[in-house]
């Protein structure tokens, strides 16, 4: 054989090779409740994606289960009313948790039983007590325990972030963060998902935890997992007509040893708003949507430029492929999803509410709780 012939022989071997190394299998992943209306985006999206495959629907609401069934092609042997069947049943590698905030404790719990990660959305808990029991039968279970923001996946966010800790900012001295919508009944979310966010056990407050995490989550990923000194909140009621159980309109003040954040949480703005201004001793620099980031930093007579961020490394772009590398490849959580983050930060809405009724400062302990 001659040698370009050899050569081509070994390149079409190579490529038939490579073209038939098998795809790795999907994650198999149960879905826990139908009441978050973020079930649906995820569901729409993703629920047709080679990273995973949704071998289980665990809802109470049987009727919710027929919807969902009809919407989506679900079929009924994958439906199920209760979580322990359905993980008994299904075995899913992991859990997407769509309940009620209240229930995120009983979730977590039950997954722990058996061994199952568990990544939920925004906020962790509505209460510290409820966090910190999380975090113990996360440990004891031997799980992950995420808890999936939107803003995580920001390439303006980790843009900022990359400023800071490469001292282009200076020291932060202080965050402010703008965060919600005009309202969940004015932005038309389910019925079920508006019954459960005005009620303020099943979400811990209004406003104040549904965005107020946000902000929380941020700032503590930008101290680097450091716990504010104290706490101050004032909430209030601008739309009591409709929102008469919890608060809708939050600001929540947090300082620290040399820096100060303030948190803007609302279901009165114009218009939806995900946003950070992060001031340090030298520049500044201010998310713009999701992409974009103004910056101003140097001399005095500086300009301030709008900059487009850089893509976020993956597996930490996006919440598909970042589940799936933590769970089957062992890669190590990000701080905005950790667990230990997101017990902090439950610490902070947990003092924000007591602040608020008490119409007084909360200072924290030097040292949290454990249990």
């Amino acid at each position: 054989m001659r040698i370009g012939s050899l050569i081509a022989f070994s390149l079409l071997f190579a490529g038939l090779a490579f073209s038939a190394s098998p795809a790795p299998p999907p994650l198999r992943v149960g879905i826990v409740g139908l009441v978050h209306g973020h079930v649906h985006g995820f569901l729409n999206q993703s629920r047709h994606s080679p990273e995973i495959e949704i071998v289980g629907v665990a809802e109470p609401d049987a009727g919710l289960l027929s919807q969902a069934a009809a919407r989506y092609g679900f079929d009924h042997s994958v439906l199920f009313t209760d979580l322990e069947e359905m993980l008994q049943k299904s075995h899913p590698q992991a859990v997407l948790v769509y309940t009620n905030t209240f229930d995120h404790k009983r979730v977590v719990e039950i997954c722990a039983r058996h061994g199952v990660p568990v990544m939920m959305e925004k906020p962790l808990a509505v209460s510290l007590e409820d966090a910190l029991a999380m975090e113990k039968a996360a440990h004891a279970g031997k799980i992950q325990v995420l808890v999936n923001y939107e803003t995580s996946w920001y390439r303006s966010n980790h843009a900022a972030y990359d400023l800071v800790h490469e001292g282009d900012l200076g020291a932060v001295r202080k965050v402010v963060v703008h965060d919600g919508h005009n309202g969940p009944k004015e932005i038309g979310v389910e019925p079920e998902f508006l019954a459960w966010l005005t009620d303020p056990r099943l979400n811990g407050g209004g406003a104040l935890f549904d965005f107020g995490c946000y902000g929380a989550d941020l700032m503590t990923w930008l101290m680097d997992g450091q716990r504010p000194k104290t706490v101050t909140a004032v909430t209030q009621q601008l739309k009591p007509e409709i929102y008469s159980r919890v608060d809708d309109e939050a600001t929540i003040i947090l300082t620290y040893p040399r820096a100060q954040a303030i948190v803007q949480a609302s279901w009165n703005w114009p218009f939806g708003r995900k946003d950070m201004e992060v001031y340090g001793a030298t520049g500044y620099a201010i998310t713009v949507q999701g992409n974009d980031i103004r910056v101003r930093r140097g001399a005095e007579n500086s300009r301030e430029e709008q900059l487009a961020a850089k893509p976020v490394p993956a597996p930490y772009d996006n919440e598909l492929s970042y589940l799936r590398a933590v769970i089957l490849d062992g890669a190590k959580p990000d701080e905005l999803s950790s667990l230990e983050t997101n017990v902090t930060v439950t610490e902070i809405l947990d003092a924000a509410r007591r602040s608020a009724a008490a119409g007084k400062t909360v200072v924290l302990p030097a040292m949290r709780r454990t249990e």
